[in-house]
């Protein structure tokens, strides 16, 4: 089974072309895209975006283990 849909794979080649061209926007900033991954990246989201067959966004390991279980970093006063 594929991780990915025809419609995402469209959307990627699309903005792929659109940075060797030299005309792929990012955000709201319109700064030019020149980074392959950042270009990858803005393809997936679009793709997300129309509903097509994307995997999820990975998340880091630290936000993993931090999201269930929140400590309390307070320290008792000794009374002094």
């Amino acid at each position: 089974m594929a991780k990915y849909g025809k419609k995402a794979q469209e959307k990627v080649k699309r903005a792929m072309e659109e940075r060797k061209r030299g005309t792929l926007k990012s955000g709201k900033s319109k700064k030019k895209v020149t980074s392959r991954k950042q270009a990858i990246a803005i393809g997936l989201s679009e793709a997300r975006r129309a509903g097509a067959k994307v995997p999820k966004k990975k998340t880091s390991s630290k936000k993993k283990a931090s999201s269930g279980k929140k400590t309390s970093s307070k320290r008792k006063s000794s009374g002094r």
